[in-house]
């Protein structure tokens, strides 16, 4: 089992180590309890480096494998065998990357919130962070289709829990909400994983992607009367409609604001930063992987939904009175985008739809912690509470003009690169096209509306002090005798600081980003064009059949009436 142990499984399973630790700390040790929390995400991250440190860009295949038999079930004559398959290629690292990178930024804004003196159980709240830390791993690196559902169903366990106990006002409705929209996508997706691996033999991602290609496959089953197209249809379905709904793809939405505005800061960092992720990733690796003819058949519409997405999340967000509600709402914007991207089909749209999952992590991350800061001021997200924040903390006002400037794409920023290529890859696609682009790119000049909506009214004019401070002087920092404080605590600026870091590095040198997932978006590519060009064959051949039969039937009736 531990033979050949990759660097991938440790990654994995460093966080269940610290998890394990803090099992045995006594509750009342909060200090302990934090930074053991603490240590674990950056020793995890670390260990994360080493992966991109060893990682070969020039090799599509995965990397940093580690692979065992785990089951095997004898039901009814057939065997159920499913494999411990774990490892990374260009399109997965990113997101490992981004995981661990956010983890730690996380955990260290949680450092003395004021969610603990209301609500309590720090232990619990560091146990599930760590444990989601390593489900969110899971679904990035397993290649084995069971295995893979069981990461996907343990990330609901822990969010639920963070937004149910250390949420809002509403935050069991929210918590429910988000449970109830999930699994419903993930039992569709369950019965989809069923029939492929009944269907191909294989529970394996690369194993099944390699027989889904090969020219004489079909999805027929023995003893099911269903054609292989409408099986193969309904198959790409119920995995589209389970990762529709994480991501999530207009209208399958509405959990999505509800989850943001009830969660603790942390919880929406992570929801934003890395759990809307496991649904594009899916897109890319199941969808696309196993079912590159359906992805170009479905491509149009999901394209429509993706544009619809990117409008809608933008009109809404400039809606909104309640800070959170509005970045909320940005994200079905900035992720419609990203689905466009994955759609558009060739290597262009799909890097920059990778890539951007990244942007938009950061910087969706990046804003969520500006408005935690903002609420444990405030105690409210009310924007009408808000305002001349920049007068009194110009370094604060500053770090969210950057975070904002990067969210709406301004060049030289990460938000830009992303969003730039996926416009390319989407302008050249054959199955998209100039149409889709257009209206994709009015959703960048609306996040410029939304976005400078939002910081005008929180950062420029007259500064307004919170409620609870009324009456009280403030001096140039805006400090009162109420104990009310604008400046950032050390906990906050270590958070903020990797976040405007990243947001120059890849907006400045996004190459080595690029260079990572290039081969294995290339190949990605390959096999979907191979796809394309048999099916076309194939229509051609038929249709000059249909053509010559018709020609035939046509002389025979003629000869016929002679």
């Amino acid at each position: 089992m531990f033979e050949g142990l990759s660097l991938t499984t440790i990654v994995l399973f460093l966080p269940m180590v610290g998890l394990s630790i803090l099992l045995f700390i006594n509750p009342k040790q909060t200090e302990n309890i934090k930074w053991t929390a603490f240590t674990t995400t950056i020793v995890t991250f670390l260990a994360s480096l080493l992966m991109w440190v060893n990682f070969d860009p020039s090799n599509p295949a995965l990397q940093m494998v580690h692979r065992f038999n785990w089951l095997n079930i004898s039901v009814g004559g057939s065997v159920i065998s499913s494999d411990y398959y774990v490892g990374v290629d260009g399109l997965s690292l990113l997101l490992v990357l981004l995981t661990t990178f956010i983890m730690p930024i996380a955990v260290l804004f949680s450092f003395g919130s004021d969610i603990f003196a209301e609500r309590g159980r720090e232990k619990l709240y560091y146990l599930f962070m760590l444990l989601l830390e390593w489900a969110m791993l899971g679904v990035f690196v397993v290649q084995d289709l069971i295995i893979f559902y069981i990461f996907w169903e343990v990330t609901l366990v822990p969010m639920y829990f963070l937004v149910g106990i250390w949420g809002g006002e509403q935050r069991i409705y929210a918590a429910v909400k988000f449970f109830l929209y999930t699994m419903a996508g993930s039992i569709l997706m369950l019965i989809a994983i069923l029939y492929v691996g009944n269907a191909t033999g294989t529970f394996v991602l690369p194993d099944i992607i390699t027989k889904v290609t090969a020219p004489d496959w079909t999805w027929q089953i023995e003893g099911v009367a269903a054609s292989s197209d409408v099986t193969g249809s309904l198959l790409f379905l119920g995995f589209f409609l389970a990762f529709a709904i994480k991501v999530p793809i207009f209208p399958f939405h509405s959990w999505l604001p509800d989850a943001h505005v009830q969660a603790p800061t942390a919880g929406s960092v992570i929801l934003a930063g890395v759990l809307l992720k496991l649904g594009t990733y899916g897109l890319v690796r199941f969808n696309l992987g196993i079912f590159p003819e359906e992805s170009i058949a479905y491509a149009p519409i999901i394209g429509v939904l993706a544009v619809i997405g990117i409008i809608y999340g933008a009109w809404v967000s400039y809606a909104q009175t309640d800070v959170k509600k509005l970045v909320a709402y940005s994200s079905v914007s900035h992720l419609g985008f990203v689905v466009l991207g994955i759609f558009a089909l060739n290597a262009q749209g799909i890097q920059g739809a990778t890539l951007q999952m990244v942007n938009h992590g950061i910087s969706t991350g990046g804003l969520f912690l500006l408005v935690g800061i903002l609420y444990e001021r405030y105690h409210t997200k009310d924007m009408a509470a808000y305002g001349g924040i920049w007068k009194v903390a110009p370094i604060f006002g500053g770090t969210a003009l950057v975070i904002s400037l990067s969210s709406m794409g301004l060049p030289g920023l990460n938000g830009f690169v992303g969003e730039f290529t996926i416009l390319l890859g989407s302008l050249g696609s054959s199955v998209l096209g100039f149409f889709y682009t257009l209206f994709a790119t009015l959703g960048v000049i609306m996040a410029a509306v939304y976005l400078l909506y939002m910081f005008q009214r929180v950062f420029m004019g007259e500064f307004k002090a919170p409620a609870h401070a009324h009456g009280h002087a403030h001096d140039a920092h805006g400090h009162s005798e109420e104990g009310f404080s604008l400046n950032l605590k050390w906990n906050e600026i270590a958070a903020l600081v990797p976040i405007v870091i990243m947001v120059f590095w890849i907006g400045l040198q996004p190459a080595g980003f690029f260079n990572v997932m290039d081969k294995a978006t290339n190949q990605l590519v390959q096999d979907i064009q191979t796809v394309q060009t048999r099916v076309e064959a194939e229509r051609a051949e038929t249709s000059a059949i249909l053509t010559w039969e018709s020609t035939v039937a046509l002389v025979s009736t003629a000869q016929q009436g002679e």
